[in-house]
C-alpha cells in the first residue's frame, strides 16, 4: 500500500479503484475513507490520498471484501441433471460450455457436481478463487434438497447430524432436517461442508434411503433462489463481495476433511 505524497506511479489512489470497481462514487468512497470503513490489507485508513496497487492490495468496505480488478468473472449456474461438470469433456459428452458462451472470458467450475445432480455451481476466471473455494479444506458449507425412498423418520434425522462410519471414515451432516414425507418417498435438506465424492447419496444409502433426486441449493453465501434450471447469470455485487470475503478468510476446516476436490 502505498500513502499520500508518494509519485503518481506508486499506486492508485483509492478512492479511484473502489469508484472504478462500482462500489460507489468517489465522494462517497471519501465518506467512507473519513468514517473509517474501509481496511487495505486488514489495516484501517483515513487518509484521502492513501493510494493502492490494485494488483496486490485487499480491500474490503464495511468487512465486505472488493474485487478491484474489473475483468474477473463470478457466474452463477443451476446445472441440469446430464450435464458433466467439466469445460470440455474427453469423451464428448453433454458439458458447461453451453452456458458460458455470453461470457468473453474463458471461465471454468469450483467444484463439481455429479452429472445427475442438479443445481448450483459457480463459474468463474478468478483461478486463485476458485482454488480456495474448490478445496475441502477450506471447508464451505453446502446445502442439498433429496428426495430419497421411503419414510425418513426423526430418529434417521438424528443419525444424520450425530455421525456413522463410511468405508473412508466418519461422516456426519452439519444440519439435517425433514421437509416432507408422502407416497414412499422424503425430501431432506443436508447441509455439509465434507467435499468426499458423492457423499449425500453414500449417506443418504447408508441410512438406508437412496437418493432419487438430488439438487445443491446452496454454497457458502450463495443461494440458486429463483434462478431456472439450465440458466446462468452473473452474481450480484453483495453476492461477489460475500464470496470473495468469504475465500479471503482461507481458514482451513477441521482435521479430518477429504484432501480431494469435491463431487456430489
Amino acid at each position: 500500500m502505498s500513502t499520500a505524497g508518494n509519485q503518481e506511479s506508486d499506486g492508485v489512489r483509492l478512492q479511484k479503484a473502489l469508484a472504478n470497481a462500482g462500489v460507489a462514487s468517489r465522494r462517497v468512497i471519501e465518506q467512507y475513507i473519513v468514517e473509517g470503513r474501509i481496511r487495505v490489507n486488514g489495516r484501517t485508513v483515513s487518509e484521502l490520498g492513501t493510494r493502492i496497487d490494485p494488483e496486490t492490495d485487499l480491500i474490503d468496505v464495511d468487512g465486505t471484501a472488493v474485487q478491484l480488478d474489473v475483468s474477473k468473472r463470478y457466474v452463477m449456474l443451476n446445472k441440469p441433471t446430464g450435464i458433466y461438470s467439466t469445460m470440455r469433456d474427453e469423451k464428448g459428452r453433454p458439458d458447461l460450455r453451453r452456458f458460458t458462451k455470453e461470457w468473453e472470458e474463458r471461465l471454468y467450475n469450483v467444484g463439481r457436481l455429479d452429472a445427475e445432480t442438479s443445481g448450483l455451481l459457480i463459474l468463474t476466471n478468478d483461478g486463485e478463487l476458485a482454488h480456495v473455494l474448490a478445496h475441502p479444506s477450506f471447508g464451505v458449507t453446502k446445502v442439498y434438497i433429496a428426495k430419497v425412498t421411503g419414510t425418513v423418520t426423526a430418529q434417521t434425522i438424528a443419525k444424520l447430524t450425530r455421525g456413522f462410519d463410511l468405508e473412508d471414515g466418519p461422516i456426519k451432516a452439519d444440519k439435517a432436517r425433514l421437509l416432507d414425507a408422502s407416497r414412499g418417498s422424503s425430501l431432506v435438506e443436508l447441509t455439509l461442508h465434507s467435499g468426499r465424492n458423492r457423499i449425500v447419496r453414500r449417506m443418504m444409502a447408508a441410512v438406508g434411503h437412496p437418493v432419487e433426486e438430488l439438487v445443491r441449493r446452496q454454497f457458502g453465501p450463495l443461494h440458486l433462489g429463483t434462478l431456472p434450471v439450465g440458466k446462468a447469470r452473473e452474481l450480484t455485487k453483495i453476492e461477489r463481495g460475500a464470496l470473495l470475503t468469504l475465500s479471503r478468510q482461507d481458514t482451513p476446516a477441521a482435521a479430518g476433511d477429504d484432501d480431494k476436490q469435491e463431487t456430489e
